[in-house]
């Protein structure tokens, strides 16, 4: 007489479960990346999160809490498939023009590249949660102070000069060179540069 298997134990119910709720959060993440890169986040809804996903309004709500919680997810999870400006290493270039020429290549190569998603969160900045909103502020203070800490003091004091950099490293100015005008991306980067260097003269 052949004994009958033994059930599947706890710990395997539990795994699959585990595995069943990750998958879901997954698919909702993905589905709110999809509609922030489409229709923008201001027009982003739990509701269309839910009918893109394939899952109820409820179930959204059981994995986040809130816009917020949600945006929070859909921002890491976007940028951890891009590759991100690094400020840091454009601060080890003392020339100010070379800083500025490698900086704002890098710039300009992240919003090519994002140019989709950037467009639509630029676009809706005044609706982003918060600290979303403040974020991104602090992430393109970061970018122009660094651009600008490579100038003489006297120098990037100059209203002139800060006014070409703050624009130079501005998303709507590589879009309207690139997208909307046709530049390449090295040859808007040269015209900014030599922008600068005027300011800066």
């Amino acid at each position: 007489m052949s004994s009958r298997p033994a059930p599947p134990s706890r710990p395997y119910h539990m795994r699959k479960r585990a595995e069943q709720v990750d998958e879901t959060k997954m698919k909702i993440v993905q589905a709110t990346v999809e509609l922030h890169g489409t229709v923008g986040p201001a027009a982003t809804t739990f509701m269309g999160v839910a009918e893109r996903a394939g899952v109820t309004r409820a179930t959204v709500y059981r994995h986040f809490k809130d816009e917020s919680a949600l945006f929070n997810a859909c921002s890491s999870h976007w940028l951890a498939q891009q590759h991100p400006p690094d400020p840091s290493s454009w601060a080890k270039i003392v020339d100010p023009i070379e800083r500025m020429r490698v900086g704002l290549s890098d710039l300009y190569r992240f919003y090519r590249s994002g140019e989709r998603m950037l467009s639509r969160i630029y676009r809706d900045k005044a609706w982003l949660p918060e600290q979303h909103r403040v974020r991104l502020e602090m992430r393109g203070k970061q970018v122009r102070s660094v651009l600008l800490a490579a100038f003489p003091a006297a120098k990037r004091r100059r209203p002139r000069l800060r006014a070409v950099v703050g624009h130079a490293a501005d998303f709507w100015t590589w879009r309207s060179l690139c997208v909307n005008h046709g530049l390449i991306e090295s040859e808007a980067v040269e015209l900014m540069v030599e922008l600068a260097s005027a300011a800066a003269g």
